[in-house]
């Protein structure tokens, strides 16, 4: 239960609500891609959103990063209603995310790239992790990629980069916004498992440093390791929400997934 954007956990501490959608859904035709999406997101921790295959989950992301318009519901931030906000303005009030593919300035060293992330963001508020974006955008984007474990390529064209080392460069310029919450979608796409292994210590590095995570990931393994709650969807809606273990063995979970016959 929430009140005034304050949550209970289990040992007894409150936690403060970052992101709160209520009764958000977007509909494609007949197709009901997101219905009555209604959830929650504290201050920094880890939530997971998984679904089958065409389940809503990019469609919500859409949704909360401003890309798609709602065709009824809310979306609050910080305390504030962005449901009508553009993503410029998602931005800067420390909302920002990935995609399902990489996107990157091709042409552009890792470094730049993190500079054009720390440039969008024009206001003074800085995490300590990574010091101020606005004092010196060239050292504060060393500082990003330094964190994300990329400073040995930080002159590299983002061509010239890996799979793996381009979709942590999407994350670092994500960081360097200086945002709240970053909403990743499928971060682990085409990693190998020790990859995977070192992104899942990333993300729990970037919780530690006190910003929200909204993870969409296929990867079953990477959501129940690092996610601090999870959210089921299926065919547009909310199935289940609670701790990995709980998901886990949930059987609307196990049904939309293996189906009914197991």
């Amino acid at each position: 239960m929430s009140v005034k954007g304050l949550s209970a956990v289990g040992d007894g501490r409150q936690k403060s609500t970052l992101l709160r959608t209520e009764g958000l859904s977007r509909h494609f035709g007949g197709v009901r891609a997101v219905n009555d999406l209604s959830f929650e997101i504290f201050r920094g921790e880890i939530v997971g959103l998984i679904g089958p295959n065409g389940s809503g989950k990019s469609t919500s992301v859409g949704l909360i990063a401003g890309q798609i318009a709602p065709l009824c519901g809310q979306i609050f931030f910080d305390g504030e209603d962005i449901t009508s906000a553009r993503q410029e303005m998602r931005v800067r009030a420390g909302l920002a995310r990935t995609f399902q593919t990489t996107s990157i300035f091709r042409e552009f060293t890792a470094l730049e790239n993190v500079m054009v992330g720390a440039h969008v963001r024009q206001r003074s508020r800085c995490n300590p992790a990574f010091g101020d974006p606005l004092a010196d955008e060239r050292s504060h984007a060393g500082r990003v990629l330094d964190f994300v474990g990329l400073t040995s390529v930080a002159n590299h064209i983002a061509t010239s980069l890996s799979s793996a080392q381009q979709r942590l460069l999407m994350i670092a310029v994500a960081l360097a916004s200086a945002p709240a919450l970053v909403l990743l979608d499928e971060p682990a796409a085409g990693m190998v498992a020790k990859e995977r292994r070192d992104l899942s210590v990333l993300l729990t590095k970037i919780r530690g440093a006190g910003i929200a995570l909204l993870v969409i990931e296929h990867h079953m393994g990477l959501i129940m390791e690092v996610c601090d709650r999870i959210v089921v969807l299926n065919f547009g809606e909310t199935i289940a929400h609670g701790s990995p273990s709980e998901i886990a063995k949930d059987p609307a979970v196990i049904e939309a997934y293996l189906g009914k016959a197991h």
